[in-house]
C-alpha cells in the first residue's frame, strides 16, 4: 500500500510552510531540559583507546547506561545514580560488533554482528545478566542484526536483521542479496522465528533491509526498511505483517542544497523519506527520523498512523531551526543536510515528548506532541558529534544521547550525554529572521549603541559578513547582517579580528595562509573595502599560518595580536603590533605565552580597555577534558619604546569554569571578546561551522570585568 499524499498531512509535507508555523513554542505547560553531564566513552578504558557510544539503553532500575561500542566490540557501562556525575562502570567484550542494545527486566539484549562479509552475513543476540554481566545465552540470528527492541509486555523481542548492502558495489543500489528479515523471539521459550519482508516495497522488493524497530503495547512492531523507503507493522503474536506502506516522497522548499561555503535557504529537494529511527507515540501513531540513504532524505521527521497516513511532517522546519541555532552543517548541503538519525518518545510531567537526533547538526530537538497533528518545538539541545542513540527515562526525569564519532586528532570523542529536567544555558545566542550564522571569530562594541556588539564570520563562510548582536535578550540575538564587498563584489576573508570605527565602518584583522597575506582591512559604513594594509615585509616573511587574530583601535593607532610566535622570535613569545594610522609605521611588543601540557597556546583576540591598557584572550587548542588554558589577560603598554620589549600580563579571568558550566564538551576556540558601551564584557566561541567540531557556540556574559 502506498502513502496517500492527500489531505492535511500531505499539504504540510509538500510545502513545509504550515508546519513551520506550528514549530514554535505556544504552550506554557510542560517541562524544559538541561544537559547534566558529558561522559567520554574512553573513560571506561583509556584516553588513547578508540571508543565509541552508538546505541544505548538504561537498565530497569534507571541507574546504569549501557551503550554499544562498535570499534571495541563491547558494551560500555556508565553509572548514573548521580546523573550529574556519571562514573565509568566498565565494559563487556562481545566477540563481535554490537549494533544495538535493549533491556528486559534484569537482562541486557545485545545485537551483535559477526559477519565475514556482506554476502555472508551472520549475527547473534547476546543475552547478558545486567547485574553480574555474565553471558546467559547466545542466540543465532542467521544474519546481520541492526536494531533490537523489547515489547512493553516483555513477551517478545524483535530484531531487525538488515543484512546491509555494500555501498561500494553498484553505487550502493539495491538489490544486493541476501535479503533481510525481522526476527521475533518469544521470551517464554527464547525460540527465534523469521518474519519475511520480501515483496513489500516498491524499491528493491526482493532485498528488504530493515533498519530500526519499535514495539507498542499491542505487541506490534513498526519496522523501517530504510533503503527500501518502506515501513511495515508486524503483529508479533502471529508473526504476520498487518500493514505496510511506502514512506513516501516529499518536496521540500527553502533548504540549502549547495556546498558552497554559504548557508542559503533557497533550494528545493524532492526526495524519498528513507526513515531510519522509528518510535511509537501510541498504539496507533509512530514517528520516523527521515535521514535518507543513497536516494533520499527529507531533512525532517514525520508522524504516521498505523495505516500509513502522514499525520504531520516537519517539512523544512527542523533544518531552519538548525540555522537559527547556528547548528547547520553547510558542507552537507548537497547531501542530506542535518540528517535526522533517530527518534525517541517519553512522557514527562504528563506531557508527551518526541526527541529527534540530528547526526550532522549535532543536536537533539525536543517537541511537545500533545497534538500529534501539530507538534510544538520546545527546545534544542547540543550534543557531541554524530548523535545516534537517544533513550527517554521518564521515571528519573532523564533522557540520554549517545554519540558515536571518535576522532582524537581533532579533539572529538564518543560520548554519553545525560539530560534532565531543568533550564540550562543553551542556546546562549540565536538568530532572528533566519539569518544564517556560525564561525563567529571576533567581537566589537558598537559606538553609540551600548546594548549591541558586532561579530564577523571567518573563512568557514564566504563572503565575509558582519553580524549585529542584541545583548538585551536571552538568548542574545543576531538581528542584522552586512556583507563585505570589494570593488562592488562580495568578498571572502579569513576575518579573525573586528573593531567598529567611531566615525563609521570597521577594521578587520585578516589571517593569512600559505598563499594569502595577513592584512588590516578598512571598511566603510556600507561594508565596502577601502584600504588593505599588509604587514611589514620582514614580519610577513616570518609569520606562520597562525597570524593576525585580533584588532583594536586606540590613541590614533591600530593594535593587532599575532596568534603564535614568528619563526624569527623566541619560543613562547608572540607579538602585539601597533600600526600608526598617521604615519603608517609599525612597532612591536612581545607577549609571553603560557605553556600547555598538550597542544599549543596562542592569542585569539585583542581589546582596548583604555588608551594604555589592553586585554587578550589566550587559549590552547584543546577541547573537552583536555582543555586547560582559556583565559583573559590584561597588560599595559609603555608610552614610548624601542626594540620589542615584553609586556607584563596579569590574569583577569579564567574562562574554563564558564565554558564548562553547561556540562558539555568544552569548546577550544574562544575567539571573540568585547567591552560593550554599557561596560559589560562579552566573549564568544567560534564553532568552525561544524567542520570537525561539535558546532556548539557559547556566548558568555562576563559582567563588568574590564
Amino acid at each position: 500500500m502506498a502513502v496517500a499524499l492527500a489531505g492535511t498531512g500531505a499539504v504540510l509535507a509538500a510545502s513545509g510552510l504550515p508546519a513551520a508555523a506550528s514549530a514554535r513554542p505556544r504552550h506554557p505547560h510542560g517541562v524544559t531540559f538541561q544537559r547534566l553531564a558529558t561522559f567520554p566513552a574512553y573513560r571506561n578504558t583509556s584516553i588513547d583507546d578508540t571508543a565509541s557510544a552508538e546505541i544505548s539503553t538504561v537498565t530497569e532500575d534507571g541507574r546504569t547506561v549501557v551503550y554499544t561500542d562498535s570499534p571495541g566490540e563491547r558494551l560500555g557501562f556508565v553509572d548514573i545514580r548521580d546523573p550529574g556525575r556519571p562514573r565509568p562502570a566498565g565494559t563487556l567484550a562481545l566477540g563481535g560488533e554490537p549494533t544495538s542494545v535493549a533491556h528486559l527486566g534484569g537482562l541486557l539484549l545485545a545485537a551483535v554482528n559477526t559477519s565475514e562479509s556482506y554476502t555472508n552475513p551472520s549475527g547473534e543476540l547476546v543475552v547478558v545478566d545486567a547485574r553480574t554481566r555474565t553471558v546467559r545465552a547466545r542466540i543465532d540470528l542467521g544474519g546481520q542484526p541492526d536494531s533490537v527492541a523489547v515489547a512493553p509486555s516483555g513477551r517478545y523481542v524483535a530484531v531487525a536483521v538488515e543484512n546491509e548492502r555494500d555501498e561500494d558495489v553498484n553505487g550502493g543500489a539495491l538489490p544486493q542479496l541476501p535479503p533481510g528479515w525481522l526476527s521475533v523471539i518469544d521470551t517464554r521459550t527464547w525460540t527465534v522465528h523469521r518474519v519475511d519482508l520480501t515483496g513489500l516495497a516498491e524499491v528493491g522488493p526482493g532485498d528488504p533491509e530493515p533498519e530500526y524497530v519499535s514495539i507498542n503495547s499491542r505487541d506490534e512492531a513498526v519496522v523501517s526498511l530504510q533503503e527500501n523507503n518502506h515501513l511495515a507493522v508486524v503483529d508479533l503474536r502471529s508473526r504476520r505483517v498487518r500493514a505496510h506502506f511506502s514512506a513516501g516522497t516529499v518536496t521540500v522548499s527553502g533548504v540549502d542544497t549547495r556546498d558552497d561555503d554559504r548557508i542559503t535557504l533557497d533550494g528545493t529537494i524532492t526526495a524519498k523519506r528513507e526513515p531510519d529511527g522509528v518510535a511509537w507515540l501510541s498504539d496507533d501513531l509512530f514517528a520516523t527520523a527521515n535521514e535518507g540513504d543513497y536516494e533520499g532524505g527529507t531533512r525532517g521527521w514525520s508522524i504516521f498512523d498505523r495505516r500509513g497516513r502522514v499525520v504531520w511532517d516537519a517539512g523544512n522546519t527542523l533544518e531552519h531551526l538548525a540555522v537559527e541555532h547556528g547548528l547547520y552543517p553547510d558542507k552537507r548541503s548537497d547531501a542530506k543536510g542535518i540528517e535526522p538519525e533517530n527518534v525517541a518518545f517519553g512522557r514527562f510531567g504528563g506531557v508527551p515528548y518526541v526527541f529527534v537526533n540530528s547526526e550532522r547538526g549535532n543536536f537533539t530537538a525536543v517537541y511537545d506532541v500533545s497534538r500529534p497533528w501539530a507538534p510544538v518545538f520546545r527546545q534544542m539541545l547540543p550534543t557531541t558529534n554524530g548523535p545516534e542513540g537517544v533513550v527517554a527515562v521518564p521515571s528519573r526525569g532523564l533522557f540520554v544521547v549517545s554519540s558515536e564519532e571518535d576522532d582524537p586528532d581533532n579533539g572529538i570523542r564518543g560520548t554519553v550525554q545525560v539530560y534532565g529536567i531543568g533550564r540550562g544555558a543553551f542556546p546562549s545566542i540565536v538568530s532572528r529572521n533566519e539569518i544564517p550564522w556560525g564561525a563567529l571569530s571576533a567581537l566589537s562594541p558598537v559606538p553609540g549603541r551600548p546594548w549591541q556588539v558586532q561579530t564577523v564570520t571567518d573563512a568557514v563562510y564566504s563572503p565575509t559578513r558582519i553580524l549585529t548582536v542584541d545583548t538585551r535578550t536571552r538568548p542574545a540575538a543576531i538581528t542584522d547582517e552586512l556583507t563585505v564587498t570589494k570593488d562592488g563584489v562580495p568578498v571572502g576573508y579569513d576575518a579573525e579580528g573586528l573593531v567598529a570605527r567611531r566615525g563609521g565602518g570597521w577594521w578587520l584583522a585578516v589571517e593569512g595562509a600559505k598563499t594569502t597575506p595577513n592584512l588590516l582591512v578598512r571598511l566603510d559604513r556600507g561594508g565596502a573595502v577601502r584600504q588593505e594594509v599588509p604587514l611589514p615585509a620582514d614580519v610577513a616573511a616570518a609569520v606562520t599560518t597562525n597570524g593576525l587574530e585580533g584588532v583594536a583601535e586606540s590613541g590614533g593607532a591600530l593594535w593587532v595580536a599575532v596568534q603564535r610566535e614568528l619563526t624569527t622570535d623566541p619560543a613562547g613569545i608572540t607579538r602585539i603590533g601597533r600600526y600608526d594610522l598617521r604615519t603608517g609605521g609599525w612597532s612591536w611588543l612581545g607577549y609571553p605565552l603560557e605553556k600547555a601540557d598538550t597542544g599549543w597556546v596562542g592569542l585569539s583576540e585583542l581589546v582596548a580597555v583604555d588608551r594604555n591598557t589592553f586585554a587578550v584572550i589566550e587559549r590552547d587548542n584543546q577541547r573537552g577534558p583536555a582543555a586547560s588554558i582559556k583565559r583573559i589577560y590584561a597588560f599595559d603598554v609603555p608610552a614610548h619604546w624601542t626594540g620589542m620589549p615584553t609586556v607584563h600580563k596579569r590574569l583577569v579571568k579564567d574562562l574554563l569554569p564558564a565554558l564548562s558550566a553547561d556540562h558539555g564538551w568544552v569548546q577550544d576556540k574562544v575567539e571573540g571578546l568585547a567591552v560593550a558601551g554599557d561596560g559589560r564584557t562579552y566573549a564568544v566561541t567560534d564553532n568552525d561551522g561544524l567542520d570537525d567540531a561539535t558546532g556548539e557556540t557559547v556566548f558568555l556574559r562576563l559582567g563588568r570585568l574590564l
